[in-house]
């Protein structure tokens, strides 16, 4: 925790000044890559990290001004974050984005793989499109990126958080295709968590229930009997908003977490 006060005219102390006195710095000195990091549960992610002292790297892969809001609100608070466009079902922007990480900020030692899309669709509409798009990004990409990553991890070692989702087991009417990806995500954890454990590196999986994101409105979840099934099925009675989950992701990036790995966790208020 710093304890540095700096007065400024007036010996008045700036909200940014008073909220990194406060700061546990966690994350001090390390840096992170968050993927899918423009909106919802990966920008919430990105200035959790940030707040805990990590240097962030915000990736996204069309909503620019999205990603460049979140760095504003990280170099806002503080710390540093820069903003990377790649599309991480294409193995050459994969290896772009981590080489121009690398070059900003020199090291790498957390990859938060949230970058996903899902598409609910009955049995009879899908298609080939329709499963590779999925696949392509949450799962592929997911490999590639954390192929890459691994490549500038240190000696020190480092933590993979995957953003896997309830879905992977508690699987829906028309999320065959979603579930699946979700499902594959939670078994590269495992594996990955035993390959990548004698390089000290720490691999574990978050599952979300469902999470109030751009996603969910655009998608016109909010009014939807499944939202208030899901609401109901749930013990706290609600359904997640992305604050929820990024506390649960600093902690997994922290030395805290340094003997938890291969674990998959649900942060979904009691949902399965």
């Amino acid at each position: 925790m710093r304890y540095k006060i700096t007065y400024l005219k007036g010996n008045q102390l700036t909200i940014i000044q008073i909220k990194r006195i406060f700061m546990s710095n966690k994350l001090e000195n390390k840096v992170a890559v968050v993927t899918g990091a423009s909106k919802g549960i990966g920008a919430a992610i990105a200035r959790a990290l940030a707040a805990e002292g990590a240097s962030v790297v915000v990736n996204y892969a069309a909503d620019q001004a999205g990603a460049d809001k979140v760095v504003q609100e990280i170099e806002a608070q503080g710390s540093r974050a820069v903003a990377i466009q790649a599309d991480l079902a294409q193995p050459a922007e994969v290896e772009r984005l981590f080489r121009e990480a690398h070059a900003a900020f020199g090291r790498l030692d957390v990859l938060v793989n949230n970058a996903g899309i899902f598409q609910f669709e009955p049995l009879e509409a899908v298609t080939p499109d329709h499963f590779h798009r999925q696949f392509d990004l949450n799962v592929l990409g997911l490999l590639l990126s954390t192929k890459e990553a691994v490549r500038y991890i240190g000696e020190q070692g480092g933590s993979v958080i995957n953003v896997s989702s309830v879905s992977a087991t508690y699987a829906g009417a028309g999320s065959s295709v979603y579930s699946a990806t979700k499902g594959a995500v939670n078994t590269l954890t495992l594996a990955l968590s035993q390959e990548l454990g004698p390089r000290k590196i720490r691999v574990n999986s978050l599952s979300p229930g469902m999470v109030e994101t751009e996603g969910y409105h655009a998608a016109g979840i909010h009014d939807s009997p499944m939202r208030q099934q899901i609401a109901a099925e749930t013990p706290l009675g609600r359904i997640g908003v992305p604050g929820d989950i990024a506390p649960v992701a600093a902690f997994l990036a922290s030395d805290d977490a340094g003997w938890v790995s291969g674990q998959i966790i649900a942060v979904a208020g009691g949902h399965r």
